[in-house]
């Protein structure tokens, strides 16, 4: 089990600039939405800024921590224009 704190903090350490939106969709620590907004994701695809998040996550991903992942990126000026 994992908290959002620890969830964003690992993020974090990879996307060091990242805006990092952490929501834990069923309350037990291991069912997470992410919203993760870095301008290291500019000029990389969707699948390119996925793996750079699930990349800072392995660790917990592999060690089942956590189970699920709802993943959202933006780079800044996607992210601006979003809302």
């Amino acid at each position: 089990m994992m908290s959002p704190q620890q969830v964003e903090e690992m993020i974090k350490i990879e996307l060091p600039d990242a805006l990092v939106q952490v929501q834990d969709l069923t309350g037990g620590g291991d069912h997470y939405q992410v919203t993760v907004v870095s301008s290291q994701f500019a000029n990389k695809g969707l699948v390119q800024q996925h793996q750079l998040v699930y990349g800072a996550l392995k660790q917990a991903m592999s060690s089942e921590a956590i189970h699920a992942l709802a993943l959202k990126t933006y780079t800044p000026d996607a992210w601006e224009n979003s809302h």
